[in-house]
């Protein structure tokens, strides 16, 4: 999606992991255990699921992040990318899955995803 919000703006409500809730309405509660950076662990409990882990696994500040959540043998990537355009920022959220049961839960963890970018960029044009 693309937006006027400038990427520092998008990107201050990324860094705000334990924020996410404000944007990410599928997420009943997010705790990161360290500083937003590569290697730091959290929790987070998804609508109607149990808590998982999850940790940051890339991140360049300003441009993109990818945190990972492994659920037996599935590992779920969430990519997070900024792009500066002319007139404002391209915002780009991919889901990756691997493992046995992929492609039948991919629908399921990716439903609201353009729900959540939606508010997500809401926010940032209003801050």
């Amino acid at each position: 999606m693309d937006t006027p919000a400038p990427a520092a703006a998008v990107w201050a409500l990324y860094a705000d992991v334990n924020g996410w809730t404000a944007w990410d309405t599928s997420l009943l509660q997010i705790d990161l255990e360290g500083p937003f950076e590569v290697g730091t662990e959290g929790t987070m409990t998804p609508e109607g699921q149990d808590t998982v882990r999850f940790r940051i696994v890339e991140l360049v500040t300003g441009e993109l992040f990818t945190d990972e959540t492994v659920v037996g043998e599935l590992t779920l990537r969430f990519i997070h990318r900024l792009a500066e355009t002319g007139t404002g920022t391209r915002v780009t959220h991919r889901v990756e899955i691997t493992g046995p049961g992929a492609e039948e839960i991919g629908p399921m963890v990716t439903s609201d995803v353009p729900d959540a970018m939606a508010a997500l960029i809401k926010l940032a044009e209003a801050s």
